[in-house]
């Protein structure tokens, strides 16, 4: 099997860091796959604000936390046992999950596919990070992280035109080395159909 779809079958949305922060270059790979990613008529519209500041990290991912309702988890309907997301255990407080790069991407408020540019930026990126090493986790809405004065004067600290808003997350770094690595859930049968 080629290296791609290896990687593809392997990858796993990772919730559990090691403090130690990437390396710059291969946060410089892994940005560029995101730089590179297809986009809606080449437009090149998305924005990476790269975060590794951990007390603002941890601050946005607390107000992400406060501002997110997530449906919470049952027994027979949850996101990771091995791994609890904010929807699984309402004790974890940063939707950040304390990841040391901390990678919001921001699109056009009125363009069509801001949401899919950002969202093809972000595979690209999650594929290159779990060939580094790097594990990742996508966080969708984006925006509930700067829902408060904190979150505004970061946007304004960090430049960001008010026509663009943050349509996620990508949370980066290396994976708990004492965590086993996701164990990947068995194939729904009927999700492909031949005509």
């Amino acid at each position: 099997m080629n290296e791609l779809m290896n990687t593809i079958l392997h990858r796993r949305a990772i919730r559990r860091y090691e403090e130690a922060q990437i390396e710059e270059d291969v946060l410089q790979q892994i940005l560029q796959a995101g730089l590179y990613a297809p986009s809606a008529g080449g437009r090149q519209g998305v924005i990476f604000a790269i975060s590794q500041n951990k007390s603002v990290n941890e601050r946005l991912g607390r107000i992400k936390r406060a501002n997110s309702n997530p449906k919470m988890a049952t027994e027979t309907s949850y996101v990771s046992k091995e791994q609890p997301s904010i929807a699984d255990d309402p004790n974890i407080k940063n939707a950040f999950y304390d990841a040391p790069t901390v990678v919001t991407l921001f699109a056009p408020k009125n363009f069509l596919f801001a949401v899919e540019d950002c969202a093809v930026a972000a595979e690209n990126m999650m594929l290159v990070a779990d060939c580094l090493g790097v594990g990742s986790c996508y966080i969708g809405a984006g925006w509930t992280a700067f829902a408060d004065p904190f979150g505004q004067e970061i946007l304004q600290e960090w430049g960001i035109d008010k026509n663009y808003y943050a349509v996620m997350q990508l949370l980066l770094g290396y994976p708990k080395k004492d965590d086993k690595h996701p164990i990947p859930k068995a194939r729904r049968e009927g999700r492909v159909l031949r005509f």
